[in-house]
């Protein structure tokens, strides 16, 4: 399909008035330009990502261990665009777009363009979240203004963007600019992140599980002293990448034990993509695999990042029994936090998701959201029916579960 794109001078008017300090001075929007070319060789932008990654401030999925894996396991059919933005002769913003064709309502060509996803649902179970662009510090709301505004002047008329897992700040400037643009932004969907922040434990206490309150404290007694019959309980990390390779397969029997075909490794990229990201991530202190074990055996593993002194926690693996009053997925939890407080670190995030222990254990929440911005045609707002339809659906029929 071809690709299409705007040049309506009535755009133009609607761009932002964006300003960049560097070194004290106040640089026009102009001098910012941003470029989206094919993305045909990944292996060489590393580099280059590299080196703003350093002058930047980028979330975990944002740095290249996680773009830069992402590149390598791209699905054929991914159409990958650089998006560059030069200030200067620097380069000081980056993100990648996918581009896929869809016609599904009508027949007249359109594209949805993502960021750092590539619109094939399956392979998208990947799940990327805290999105954004990466951007140099000392200009980084112009640069991800600039770039946003470019991209959606880059967008065919019936073509949409799809911003995942982006929390509050880029929600607000897409948004803001879409309405600068005269197009729409619609949050498609909303979640929770549930996070621990440690300076606030510091602040009120010295013992994170002391924190807690009374019915999670006595959980987690209660869950110790009975594992402890059988054995001694204890916290493992794995230091080593064929160690962590190990229990991330030791995660994987323990984790399809419990879903099955409604878990993360029903999808054919997910364990390839991790493995290499583990592969990588160890050595650089980057991935965190941690194992619970009661008398040697094994009750549980947790897949973590650790990224700017904080632990997100990505995925899991537990030993469920018909005991109720067992709770392997709490007690590693507690072990590992307790571990990364003891470090020294910033926080423990358990990330997007509604399981109940995140509320338990977390004294802190952030938004995350996934918007699409496109023009507020008849074909998109029979899309945004649909949407709305089997969200209620679904919310309907958790309810009565």
């Amino acid at each position: 399909m071809p690709q299409t794109s705007i040049s309506d001078p009535l755009r133009q008017l609607h761009r932002p008035p964006l300003r960049v300090i560097t070194g004290g001075e106040a640089v026009s929007a102009d001098a910012i330009e941003v470029r989206i070319e094919p993305l045909r060789n990944p292996t060489a932008v590393e580099a280059i990502w590299r080196d703003l990654e350093a002058r930047a401030a980028p979330s975990f999925f944002v740095s290249w261990l996680w773009i830069g894996t992402w590149l390598a396991h791209l699905p054929k059919n991914a159409a990958p665009h650089l998006v560059t933005a030069v200030l200067y002769g620097r380069v000081v913003g980056m993100a990648v777009l996918c581009r896929r064709g869809t016609w599904r309502l009508g027949v007249r060509p359109r594209a949805r363009w993502f960021l750092h996803e590539t619109g094939d649902a399956r392979f998208d179970r990947l799940a990327i979240e805290y999105n954004g662009i990466l951007a140099e510090r000392s200009a980084a709301d112009a640069v991800v203004a600039g770039c946003l505004d470019r991209v959606l002047r880059h967008l065919g008329r019936l073509d949409q963007l799809v911003l995942p897992g982006i929390t509050s700040d880029l929600d607000v400037a897409a948004c803001r600019l879409a309405a600068d643009a005269g197009l729409r932004a619609e949050a498609t969907h909303i979640d929770t992140a549930h996070w621990i922040d440690y300076a606030e434990i510091r602040r009120t206490s010295k013992d994170y599980r002391a924190s807690l309150g009374r019915n999670t404290r006595q959980a987690v007694s209660r869950t110790l002293r009975l594992y402890g019959e059988r054995g001694p309980v204890e916290h493992h990390l794995m230091e080593t990448v064929p160690e962590a390779l190990a229990a991330f397969t030791e995660l994987a029997e323990l984790h399809n034990a419990r879903w099955g075909r409604k878990g993360a490794f029903a999808n054919p990229a997910f364990r390839p993509f991790h493995e290499d990201l583990i592969k990588h991530g160890v050595p650089a202190g980057a991935v965190r695999i941690s194992r619970t074990t009661v008398g040697g055996q094994t009750i549980g593993v947790l897949y973590n990042f650790v990224h700017d002194g904080e632990v997100l926690h990505y995925q899991s693996g537990f030993l469920y029994e018909e005991d109720a009053k067992l709770k392997p997925g709490l007690l590693s939890h507690v072990l590992a936090i307790e571990d990364s407080f003891a470090r020294g670190e910033r926080g423990y995030d358990f990330m997007a998701g509604s399981a109940a222990h995140k509320s338990r254990l977390a004294n802190a929440e952030r938004t995350l959201k996934r918007i699409i911005v496109g023009a507020d045609t008849i074909e998109h707002r029979i899309e945004a029916m649909v949407r709305q339809g089997r969200r209620a659906l679904a919310e309907f029929r958790n309810s009565a579960e």
